[in-house]
């Protein structure tokens, strides 16, 4: 927002005469002026403004302070770093102090000492650099944990939420979700953004090895357990010791394993094949599985007591299909990447291969999205992936929503079609605007108001 050269002030005043003097006092830095709230909001999203200084009383109702509050309100909504400095009259100290209260940086009585004044506004430009590189160097020092999901879809927003939420307890998680959604790598961010990330995230799939082998696999074997037994070998569990460990398709566990399972989750310690001693592990489990195992349990294919110690939290992902806008942002992802690895130039996909991209339904999900852009990489001649080259076909149709509330639809349309369209344009905003058909200061507006960030 702001830099070492350009320091970007708001000033908020309806008396334009001292609207003039603040400016003028104030003349070393790059000002803009509002004299209402409608008029500071579209200052405020035109040049991203470090501090803003502001008058409470403003019109239409310069008397009360109600406008004035609600601006404040909005201007933290935008952004909570900004800094603003209430200006009041002599008798308004409750009101700054409710305005601090609600998150502004300082108050200053009218008549106002310019000396002062710079002083503040300048204290307020120092606090928001400070936070602006502690935060820089906090991301550079501490990675976000989830920074292999890519995505912009608000279901799936929600779900990374959940994940950081629940990543610091100990509560075994459960993700649900078709094959090639993501889960292990949400299962790697929710390691990572755990007490437990300095030590080792296991992974095992229960569906990809045999019933025979998948006990030792777990709970390792000593010595002379079984014939070919050659030396003490530690199972996953115990190797996870410290850290967490995924268990990848759980649904296909055998019963026979189910039971141990259980005792482990009850009383956290295991028994290696042949062994006859305890041994405490002290592990966090994820599990995942396409399969509904609320189904299996009643079924009698899957123990219900299991089933409910591992769905302490259960995290349900929406398959490819149902993200908006996810299947154009992860297909531009796809071919950057893949072009570096193949030590391609830069490779873009035409509006008819991203239009093909998201009108498939992609029943592999990102796995099948991320298979067909890498050969389409691959086989491309020239620096545009096209639909021809991506060997998908059109034709998909939207299904009615149920609602018959017009504003609600109203909303929801508008929400699909703006996060459709900074998918398609890679996130920029002046061609999504262009795309949508409407300026800038529109989107800007309809994304705040539909709480798109």
């Amino acid at each position: 927002m702001t830099n070492e050269t350009v320091r970007s002030l708001l000033i908020v005043e309806d008396d334009l005469a001292l609207q003039k003097q603040i400016k003028w006092s104030l003349d070393r830095f790059e000002s803009s002026t509002a004299h209402d709230r409608s008029s500071a909001l579209l200052q405020l999203r035109k040049y991203l403004p470090a501090v803003v200084t502001m008058d409470l009383g403003l019109p239409p109702d310069a008397d009360s302070v109600s406008e004035g509050l609600k601006l404040l309100e909005q201007v933290m909504a935008f952004d909570p770093d900004i800094k603003v400095i209430v200006l009041t009259g002599q008798n308004d100290q409750a009101h700054a102090l409710r305005a601090v209260a609600m998150g502004a940086y300082d108050f200053f009585a009218k008549p106002f000492e310019p000396e002062l004044l710079n002083l503040t506004v300048e204290r307020a430009f120092k606090m928001f650099e400070l936070q602006r590189e502690n935060r820089r160097l906090q991301a550079l020092h501490q990675p976000d944990a989830l920074a292999g999901l890519m995505t912009r879809d608000p279901d799936m927003l929600r779900i990374c939420r959940t994940i950081e939420k629940v990543a610091s307890s100990n509560a075994t998680v459960m993700l649900l979700g078709e094959s090639g959604t993501g889960k292990e790598v949400l299962a790697r961010g929710l390691h990572q953004a755990s007490p437990r990330r300095a030590e080792k995230f296991v992974a095992i799939n229960c569906a990809a090895i045999p019933e025979n082998l998948l006990e030792s696999e777990l709970f390792g074997y000593e010595k002379g357990a079984f014939t070919g037994a050659g030396k003490l070998t530690l199972g996953k569990i115990e190797m996870a010791h410290g850290g967490t460990l995924m268990l990848d398709e759980i649904g296909d566990l055998p019963l026979s394993l189910q039971a141990k399972l259980l005792r482990f989750l009850q009383e956290r310690v295991i028994e290696r094949v042949g062994g006859r001693h305890e041994i405490a592990v002290d592990v966090r489990i994820v599990c995942a599985t396409h399969q509904d195992l609320g189904a299996l349990s009643k079924d009698g294919r899957f123990r219900e007591d299991l089933y409910y110690r591992l769905a302490e939290i259960v995290v349900k992902i929406p398959p490819l299909r149902a993200r908006v806008g996810d299947a154009a942002l992860l297909a531009h992802a796809f071919a950057r990447r893949f072009a570096q690895e193949q030590n391609r130039c830069a490779m873009t996909l035409t509006e008819d291969a991203v239009q093909a991209v998201e009108n498939h339904a992609w029943p592999g999900n990102i796995r099948e999205l991320e298979n067909c852009i890498k050969r389409a990489t691959i086989m491309t001649d020239g620096s545009q992936i096209g639909c021809d080259d991506l060997g998908l076909t059109q034709g998909q149709t939207d299904g009615f929503d149920s609602s018959l509330d017009l504003r609600e639809i109203r909303d929801k349309a508008e929400k699909r079609a703006i996060v459709a369209a900074l998918g398609r344009v890679n996130g920029n905003m002046v061609r999504a605007a262009e795309l949508l058909g409407v300026s800038r200061p529109t989107l800007y507006d309809l994304m705040h108001r539909l709480a798109l960030k």
